[in-house]
């Protein structure tokens, strides 16, 4: 397996919370050539982040090719071994090999210059300067010696202490093109161009490291890693235009071009390391998320962990050029776990089939096929690995500490040693929680946060938070509902927005009004540019039938965040109702572009070229979501199954007989259901009852009704004992059948002034005054069935009416049995008619 060195190096430069948003108007005025000319001679597109969006998680993900319940970095904080403190997030924390210890091992060379977290630096074939090198105090006075640690191989540390530059070495002049008013600023009381002055400093270290190793190593690898932007946004994107109401005028003026300032000098800095490199050597540059710079802005941060992250947006960027990278493409569908594999895969190397990424192959010119390996945990050799945990304290890292503290990605620690050590425990399973949380794996996540919400003398909030999350995505409304009344009653500093949850639950519930009406509430109250409100009064209108305001509704929530790949399927779903099936297409196309690995669009996708009528590209679009969650998404496989049944020219008034089926009869209460089902058990189906509800005056034959069925919204986990049988589910419950079996449906349609009246006659009402609001009721879920029947390809569904099957009994008998598609004992159904039952007629 041993590779040879040769001419495929790979640069990998990472700038942190770069954002198209903002990128795109810069390049337009000519403000960042490196960047621009990269993209036209390579490919480019976004870059989807993980939740919960931290760096140092983030970015450890992308050097390793995992999520971080596998790799082990899970905050910006650590626990010291011995428990006697907490300090800075270090390597040690990671527990797998990343890139360059693989590498390593295959015979190749690295370098790795501020990587977060590399410190301590490993002891690899290549150099590590890792990102302790650039931390400095902001007082001359208080400057330390370099770390044990900070960089490998020692014998560099003489040679590069002296590339490092001080905060209080930044002049005017280099304060000025990012700030270009600071002399209008008094520096006795405001401090507001420190923040610039460290930023400035600490990013002047890291290129002046990494460009010295450019020009006198050699190196397969290289990585390189600027949180200027980050840091750069943190402190001044409060400032970016446009101006925010709530920001005083005059601190605007003086700071607005403060970020742009930032992203034109990290293009700089990108200009300078390209000249460095030969044309053989590929280059990705690339963010870990991006950064909000609208009206979706945080002035004030919560005190909550992690704050600052709130301002981080879901895609970062990808840009990638080189001898084998594909011109002047976009690409898409690109998340951060694809870089690990996809260098392995550029350096011809298996990638670990225990990696949650992918192989990045839209990105090359000429592709071949990726080899796998089982693990490369499993592999024996040297890979240039820490070998035991560093257990210093490194609490006295004021440096780092003071600037986590600083951005708001971490609070002060406790000065008890033991609450300090508790806090970040808390934290670090918080943000496990979280992990899993992001990953759908809502039992794992559960878990966690119910130990943590067993603790005392801390803030409660955030995990109620998750679990009411936890218990809207499982469907368990009740127990979210038990947890916003727990967030109500914590003593918390916090004003969580919990309007958008209660919504959800009643949404679950289907009380669609109520749901509405908090929603519209909550727009009159001055968040009418929030879009998740949008989305979700978007799909309330469409679960009520009324597609063209939902259509109004999904289209201002696209217009205030475009990005958002659940909004444009949400449209195109919707669309689909309307008929419009070609601008259906459009949306979800925009949908996958946007996160490409998501089977709803996929399906939503199928639907839209099915009904267009293009089945070839429908049956990919299906077999795309069916291989992205083989295990849950089963209408995709029904309705591949139903397109090759096109595609072959199937005779669709002919059906055939489903292995293990489900007859479903429903309809309406009182609309002749049990009759059908005593019917087609005579037949010689098998129906599946507990004979817990007896025959009486009105269903003298029986109710033929499975006690179950009631809860099905609640537990549909039996329905396998329905396989092979029959089973009467009630017209409003047929939603909630599994998407795992075929159900044949038989629904009984009766006039509906017959339904209401034996309805009312059953329960001892007035026959002759009949509500109309039951009627209304009823007619909307007989709308629905319809809807219902179109979305799910797992069901096939014929009508019957109730006076057809009394009055043409042999025709309605004959209709059955060949739906169901069985012999049937078409005597025995007969017989089962007793006209004289039917006495509440229109």
């Amino acid at each position: 397996m041993m590779k040879q060195i040769g001419k495929d190096k790979l640069l990998l430069i990472g700038w942190d919370a770069a954002d198209w948003k903002i990128i795109w108007p810069l390049i337009a005025k000519g403000q960042m050539p490196a960047l621009k000319r990269m993209m036209s001679n390579g490919v480019y597109g976004n870059m989807s982040t993980m939740n919960p969006p931290y760096s140092p998680m983030l970015w450890t993900s992308v050097a390793t090719g995992k999520t971080p319940e596998k790799h082990g970095v899970l905050g910006f904080i650590e626990v010291l071994p011995n428990n006697s403190g907490v300090r800075p997030v270090t390597a040690n924390s990671r527990k797998v090999r990343a890139l360059w210890n693989i590498l390593h091992n295959q015979g190749l060379k690295s370098n790795l210059v501020g990587w977060w977290p590399s410190f301590p630096a490993e002891p690899i074939d290549g150099v590590i300067i890792s990102d302790k090198f650039q931390k400095v105090s902001l007082d001359p006075n208080k400057q330390k010696p370099m770390a044990e640690g900070t960089i490998h191989p020692k014998a560099l540390e003489e040679e590069f202490k002296e590339l490092r530059m001080f905060p209080f070495e930044v002049t005017g002049e280099h304060i000025l093109p990012f700030i270009p008013r600071a002399s209008e600023i008094d520096q006795k009381k405001s401090k507001g161009l420190v923040p610039a002055a460290k930023i400035i400093s600490e990013n002047v270290s890291i290129h002046n490291a990494a460009t010295r190793l450019l020009r006198t190593t050699n190196w397969d690898f290289m990585a390189i890693y600027y949180d200027l932007i980050d840091h750069f946004c943190h402190s001044y994107m409060k400032f970016y235009p446009p101006k925010l109401n709530s920001v005083n005028a005059e601190q605007y003026e003086i700071y607005k071009e403060a970020v742009i300032g930032a992203y034109r000098f990290q293009d700089m800095m990108l200009e300078r390391v390209l000249e460095l490199i030969d044309d053989d050597t590929t280059v990705i540059v690339m963010s870990d998320h991006g950064y909000e710079s609208g009206n979706r802005r945080l002035l004030k941060l919560p005190k909550i962990q992690a704050a600052a992250a709130m301002d981080h947006r879901q895609f970062g960027m990808f840009v990638a050029t080189g001898p084998n990278i594909k011109k002047n493409q976009k690409v898409f569908g690109l998340g951060l776990i694809d870089i690990a594999p996809t260098i392995l895969h550029h350096f011809g190397l298996p990638v670990g089939e225990d990696m949650d990424g992918k192989v990045a192959m839209d990105i090359f010119k000429e592709t071949k096929t990726v080899n796998f390996i089982k693990s490369w945990e499993h592999v024996k050799g040297d890979f240039g690995e820490l070998q035991t945990n560093n257990a210093s304290n490194l609490l006295s890292d004021e440096e780092t500490m003071q600037q986590l503290i600083e951005l708001g990605y971490v609070e002060k620690a406790d000065v008890k040693t033991e609450n300090a050590v508790k806090k970040t425990r808390c934290d670090l399973k918080h943000n496990l929680a979280r992990v899993y949380l992001g990953k759908k794996k809502y039992k794992e996540s559960r878990a966690i946060l119910l130990e943590l919400i067993l603790e005392e003398n801390i803030d409660l909030s955030p995990y109620y938070m998750d679990l009411i999350t936890i218990g809207i995505e499982m469907g368990n409304f009740d127990e979210a509902e038990v947890y916003i009344e727990k967030l109500k009653g914590e003593e918390t500093e916090v004003k969580y927005s919990i309007f958008l949850s209660e919504a959800s639950i009643l949404m679950g519930k289907s009380k669609f009004v109520k749901a509405l009406k908090i929603l519209e509430a909550a727009k009159s109250e001055g968040r009418e540019n929030n879009p998740e409100i949008w989305f979700k009064i978007g799909a309330i209108n469409h679960s009520l039938g009324k597609f063209e305001k939902a259509q109004e509704a999904y289209e201002k929530a696209i217009e205030l965040e475009p990005d958002k790949a659940k909004y444009h399927t949400a449209l195109a779903e919707n669309l689909i109702e309307l008929n419009q099936y070609e601008e259906a297409v459009d949306f979800a196309l925009t949908s996958i572009e946007l996160v490409k690995y998501q089977p709803k669009a996929h399906y939503v996708l199928g639907r839209a070229l099915e009904k267009f009528g293009d089945l070839e590209n429908a049956q990919k679009a299906y077999e795309m979501a069916s291989r992205l969650m083989p295990k849950s998404h089963l209408k995709a496989e029904h309705a591949i199954e139903n397109i090759e049944e096109r595609i072959a020219q199937i005779d669709k008034s002919d059906y055939k007989y489903r292995k293990d089926q489900i007859v479903i009869v429903s309809g309406l209460p009182r609309s002749g259901t049990s009759l059908m089902m005593q019917m087609i058990n005579k037949g010689g189906i098998e129906a599946l009852t507990d004979d817990k509800r007896q025959a009486d005056i009105s269903n003298p034959k029986g109710y033929y009704e499975y006690e179950p069925v009631m809860a099905l919204h609640k537990d549909n986990s039996w329905l396998h004992k329905a396989q092979n049988k029959s089973l009467k589910v009630v017209a409003p419950l047929l939603k909630f059948l599994g998407p795992k079996y075929r159900y044949k449906v038989i629904f009984m349609n009766r006039d509906l002034g017959e339904v209401v009246k034996s309805q009312q006659k059953m329960i001892g009402k007035n026959t002759e005054s009949l509500p109309v609001k039951l009627f209304q009721s009823y007619t909307k879920h007989l709308n629905q069935v319809e809807v219902w029947k179109e979305k799910t390809p797992n069901v096939e569904l014929i009508y019957l009416d109730y006076k057809e099957v009394l009055t043409q009994t042999d025709q309605a008998i004959d209709k059955v049995a060949k739906f169901i598609g069985v012999e049937m004992n078409k005597e025995a159904m007969k017989r089962c008619i007793d006209t004289s039952l039917y006495r509440n007629k229109a």
